[in-house]
């Protein structure tokens, strides 16, 4: 969960002043807070926190608008008065080390700092709409609610299990919300759980309110955004209480970065979104939210921008802001130390649009913050390099043409070739096998997991032959386990690419299909565009299942025909094997010095009984025909006699 949290963070923060839109705040990577006017395009402020290096600020939000007394002014007249225009002053700012500082815009100094409130990282502030309250969630799982006119904490409750990741006030200031993975909503007053939510697999990054409808009229929503989430889902606040699961989604192509909404205070008004995602696209949303839709929603319109060059590079935009006129936008777009801002009229009607811009300062500024700490080596042509898979491996690199031998040596003699390390893995299995230690197998599905994400990036066949080859169940599921979410899609492909090869391939390859689907179902299921990716997978499963129906048919037929076939074979062992027994049987109820001195006897005996039988036959002959004779001879004449006598008649 820090780990998300941390991830969270990592987002630079930009924000717009609320309702007039004047000034954008942003923090870049140096850790100085930066105020621009929207207006005149220029730095309006810069302030630099005393310790923005080691407590850097990790996410901002403004006040309510309020009306600012600038310096000491003479008293106006009731003829001369005038409606005094509320302006955005205070902005707070929470800071990785545990303290919320609040900048007035006003002054151009620090108003107050707050802190002994939180003891891990500020992750997320929300100022209430009405009373000069705070509240802020932070890694240590606790909610604060700060009083501002005391500076001091108001009141301190436990939020969750994990780090609080994003807070939203309700439009009416009863009802807060608050995340970590799951989504919880508050009572103020009493600072009780009203509702509790399903939420995201990772942590939430984004919560808003939609409506400005009390609760218990069916008619409260609100939206959530987490890391790594390419879905915003929608809640509806019911009240029978059976609103744990989203009732809309909408798709984007990345996770989210900046929202900025127009709520909706009745069914017949629809909710106006604006979302920037962190690949730096726009997504435009219009949607009337009324009860439950099924299909998550596209955007009805997306807005990319690049520049003019003849290769277009794209800009990435860092803020987008809703305007009274449904068709004009505020962007801002660039980088975030020197960032373009302007005001751009889109035609809605088209669904996806690129503007092109010349902004080289920005993008050769950009180019230049991005610059890592980590030094490149200088290597040969010929020398392939394997980019790190996962944290803690090390890819051996060959150094230049002109090293010395003996630094070759060295390399070799701390460095483990591709090979070596497979050759080890196979030690492992080996040693596994014959009852090696308990700690082998997770050495082996570290050593697998880094292996097989190398073997996706660099597409090497051996590799993944080796790590595919496994038909270890456990070492399977703990090897896609450890894996990290943007090597599980490259998995998919390449499990589906060998699933249409060779049936015995298949049947090793069904394995890991079930441990991705069984480990990382929630990750793929955020992918708008899954279908399509996995439709090459769903469609050769249905036509080999198709055959399937009529395989287990013909099984049937071909098992029954062997059943029979195999009794009825088993069936005449059985009588041959029964007549011998008997034979058997016979010889041993004789005594056996009968048996040795006589053993013709049986069959004389049995001659004997053949030519009785024979007389009795021939007397019963003599009995039925009185003129016949014993000689077979003299019944042929006489036959011949009569035959012949009916031929003269």
């Amino acid at each position: 969960m820090a780990a998300d949290s941390g991830s969270t963070s990592l987002q630079l923060p930009c924000v717009f002043s609320p309702k007039s839109r004047q000034y954008l705040a942003l923090c870049a990577q140096d850790g100085r807070l930066r105020i621009w006017n929207t207006d005149s395009k220029t730095l309006h402020q810069e302030y630099v926190p005393s310790a923005h290096l080691s407590a850097t600020c990790s996410c901002i939000s403004w006040g309510p608008c309020r009306t600012v007394k600038e310096g000491p002014q003479r008293k106006k007249r009731k003829s001369e008065a005038v409606q005094v225009e509320e302006k955005a002053d205070l902005l707070a700012m929470g800071t990785a080390a545990g303290t919320v500082l609040i900048y007035s815009t006003a002054k151009g100094a620090l108003h107050c700092t707050l802190d002994g409130g939180h003891s891990g990282g500020v992750n997320c502030v929300q100022w209430h709409p009405e009373d000069s309250l705070l509240y802020s969630g932070s890694d240590d799982t606790n909610i604060v609610e700060w009083d501002l006119q005391t500076g001091k904490t108001r009141s301190k409750w436990k939020a969750d299990r994990a780090a609080v990741t994003a807070l939203c006030v309700s439009p009416d200031g009863k009802l807060l919300l608050s995340a970590g993975q799951v989504i919880k909503m508050w009572d103020l007053e009493t600072k009780e759980v009203y509702r509790k939510f399903t939420g995201h697999s990772t942590a939430v990054t984004t919560l808003r309110f939609a409506t400005t409808r009390p609760p218990d009229s069916n008619g409260l929503y609100f939206l959530s955004g987490a890391a790594h989430d390419r879905l915003l889902s929608v809640w509806q606040v019911r009240e029978d209480g059976k609103d744990k699961n989203s009732v809309v989604s909408f798709t984007l192509t990345d996770e989210p970065q900046h929202i900025d909404l127009v709520t909706s205070n009745s069914k017949e008004e629809a909710v106006r979104m604006a979302v920037v995602c962190k690949d730096g696209q726009l997504h435009l949303f219009e949607h009337f939210l009324n009860g439950p839709c099924k299909k998550p929603l596209s955007p009805s319109c997306t807005v990319q921008m690049s520049d003019t060059k003849d290769s277009p590079v794209p800009i990435p935009l860092l803020a987008a802001a809703l305007t009274a006129d449904t068709r004009t936008v505020l962007l801002a777009y660039g980088n975030h130390l020197q960032p373009v801002m302007e005001k751009v009229e889109l035609n809605t009607a088209e669904r996806h649009i690129c503007l092109t811009r010349d902004v080289q300062t920005s993008l050769s500024l950009s180019m230049e913050t991005a610059v890592s700490k980590v030094k490149t080596p200088i290597v040969n042509a010929k020398t392939k390099v394997l980019a790190p898979g996962l944290p803690g491996h090390q890819a051996p690199v060959k150094g230049t043409a002109q090293a010395s031998e003996k630094r070759k040596k060295d390399t070799e003699s701390k460095e483990m070739s591709i090979a070596e390390r497979l050759g080890e893995i196979d030690l492992s299995t080996v040693s596994s096998e014959k009852g090696a230690p308990k700690g082998t197998p997770s050495l082996q599905t570290d050593n697998f997991a880094v292996l097989l994400v190398q073997g996706l990036e660099s597409n090497d066949a051996n590799i993944l032959n080796k790590v595919f080859q496994t038909r270890r169940d456990m070492v399977i599921k703990k090897t896609v386990a450890r894996l990290p979410l943007p090597a599980v899609l490259p998995l998919v492909e390449e499990i589906t690419r060998r699933l249409q090869g060779h049936p015995f391939t298949a049947v090793l390859m069904v394995r890991w299909l079930k441990a991705v689907l069984m480990h990382h179902t929630s990750y793929l299921a955020s992918l708008p565009d899954l279908v399509t990716q996995l439709g090459v997978l769903y469609h050769m499963i249905e036509s080999r299942v198709k055959m399937f129906h009529k395989l287990t048919k013909l099984h049937g037929k071909l098992y029954l025909l062997m059943t029979q076939v195999a009794t009825s074979d088993s069936s005449n062992t059985i009588t041959d094997v029964d007549h011998a027994a008997k034979l058997v049987y016979e010889e041993e109820s004789s005594d056996e010095d009968e048996a040795s001195g006589d053993e013709g006897l049986p069959d004389e005996d049995s001659d004997n009984w053949e030519e009785e039988e024979t007389m009795e036959e021939d007397k019963e002959d003599e009995e039925e025909d009185p003129d016949s004779r014993t000689d077979s001879k003299a019944n042929g004449e006489e036959d011949m006699d009569h035959e012949n006598e009916s031929e003269e008649e």
